[in-house]
């Protein structure tokens, strides 16, 4: 396994975890705790039942050339983004009280969605040999199309993992001011969803017959 892979999400993840906790200003922050604790199983799961191959988790750590530019862009801004947004959950909800208690239903149902976006994004990432970090057709890694488990169902399943997580996110801090950049985030990953599926579309050979056989990019039977 690549240790400088493993590294560097470890590191990641335990920096938005850093930023949630000092803008909530306290370690006894029980939303906080609940997205740490869904964080480490996830963590675990990624190294374990749901380990990428070795081939992948270098083109993660490291990705070859050829990222489009657009991608970088696009990147940049949703780092920006899920900055934000936890450093507004946590100056929210655990610190200043901005926003109103939630219904309990609704901090259940953004711990069930955080969970269901997350565990998507890693089933799909492992059923995906060819999941980069950046968008770049991988001809140095002989590319071809996946149409095999969730991608029979929607042609870019991180991303609707990424969006539900997204969804669940100010459900389960409880954090109505949080849903700003979430917004932002959003539409930034159905920009990029778009802008990706654009390029398989015209520069990886046999998408385009796949795309008539899984019809839909994020939405089954809607988008």
């Amino acid at each position: 396994m690549k240790t400088s892979y493993i590294v560097k999400h470890l590191g990641g993840t335990l920096f938005f975890f850093l930023i949630l906790f000092v803008s909530a200003g306290r370690l006894f922050y029980w939303q906080g705790l609940i997205y740490v604790i869904i964080g480490m199983i996830m963590f675990m799961l990624h190294y374990t039942v749901l380990k990428p191959d070795a081939e992948l988790q270098n083109e993660r750590a490291k990705p070859g050339t050829g990222a489009k530019q657009w991608d970088k862009v696009l990147l940049g801004l949703s780092l920006l983004m899920t900055i934000a947004m936890y450093i507004i959950a946590g100056l929210d909800s655990g610190r200043y009280h901005w926003s109103p208690d939630f219904n309990l239903w609704f901090y259940i149902t953004g711990i069930f969605l955080t969970v269901t976006g997350q565990l998507l994004f890693l089933v799909a990432q492992k059923q995906n040999k060819f999941f980069s970090s950046t968008v770049r057709i991988q001809t140095d890694r002989e590319h071809v199309v996946c149409e095999s488990g969730l991608y029979k169902i929607v042609r870019h399943p991180a991303y609707s993992g990424s969006i539900i997580q997204a969804i669940g996110f100010p459900l389960l801090f409880g954090s109505l001011w949080s849903i700003i950049p979430i917004c932002v985030l959003v539409i930034l990953h159905i920009t990029r969803t778009y802008l990706e599926d654009k390029t398989l579309m015209t520069e990886l050979k046999g998408y385009r017959e796949y795309s008539f056989k899984t019809r839909n990019k994020l939405i089954p039977l809607i988008w």
